[in-house]
């Protein structure tokens, strides 16, 4: 499983990279639009929905990386106080609504990719985009969220059948301060290196 695990964080990093590019181009697109209307009076037509667009994707793809990394924001108030099983117990049960909840996104996604595809809708917009081509990545990104929850949530079961409770929190847990500080820390002395080696 830990392989199956592996190669379900790389294709979420491939996710979180290709939707940060989309987004990163959105804002070039309308950086570029902006610059133009304001030197020549002219539009890039459709650079805002194509930016739509881009955030709408690129968002569904990077959650993924964001439940494989435990980047999702959460209040943990009490939920520090409590004992190592208690919160196990409510980090499964949260994974679990979690993926519940985007398995009925994802399915509503699906039925609207098959509206747009039975009607060959197109956007209302200069450009007319058949609006099926970003919906197809949309659904793409959903679909990778939901794989990567599923193996989350088989894999953290794993662990606590094993009795391994430090393990499950590890992958499925909310980040300690203490954690947070530790990656930060780990991150600037990576930045600081690369630095030095130049």
């Amino acid at each position: 499983m830990n392989s199956v695990l592996a190669v379900t964080r790389r294709i979420s990093r491939f996710g979180l990279w290709f939707g940060g590019a989309l987004v990163l181009l959105a804002a070039v697109l309308i950086g570029v639009d902006v610059v133009i209307r304001k030197l020549f009076s002219l539009s890039i037509g459709g650079a805002d929905e194509l930016a739509g667009y881009a955030l709408a994707i690129g968002t569904s793809w990077g959650l993924g990386a964001a439940l494989i990394e435990r980047a999702h924001i959460r209040i943990d108030s009490l939920y520090v106080l409590f004992p190592n099983a208690l919160r196990v117990v409510l980090d499964i049960a949260g994974l679990v609504l979690f993926v519940g909840f985007f398995a009925m996104v994802t399915w509503h996604a699906r039925l609207v990719l098959d509206q747009s595809w039975a009607s060959g809708s197109r956007s209302q917009s200069a450009i007319e985009t058949p609006v099926i081509l970003p919906q197809l990545l949309w659904f793409g990104g959903l679909l990778l969220f939901f794989a990567v929850g599923i193996v989350l949530l088989i894999e953290a079961l794993r662990r606590l059948l094993r009795g391994d409770v430090q393990a499950a929190v590890q992958l499925v847990g909310t980040r300690s301060a203490e954690e947070e500080v530790r990656l930060e820390m780990a991150a600037q002395a990576a930045i600081r290196d690369g630095g030095a080696a130049r």
